[in-house]
């Protein structure tokens, strides 16, 4: 449950903005996203081993973004 502290005098547009980066970093719509289908732990792990791969490129400057 996310509670926004707001104050009386505060306007309901930030008082929203401030929900919705909540939302966002208690990361609650990916971990519904993700149990919707089961991925096999052997794709997750390629997934994780492929993207490490990806930022290491990005690093040594062979891939520009």
């Amino acid at each position: 449950m996310l509670i926004i502290d707001s104050k009386d005098c505060e306007n309901i547009d930030k008082a929203l903005k401030k929900y919705k980066k909540k939302f966002e970093k208690s990361k609650v719509l990916l971990q519904l996203r993700e149990r919707q289908s089961f991925t096999k732990p052997s794709i997750k792990r390629r997934q994780e081993v492929l993207k490490a791969a990806y930022k290491q490129q990005i690093a040594s400057g062979k891939i520009e973004k």
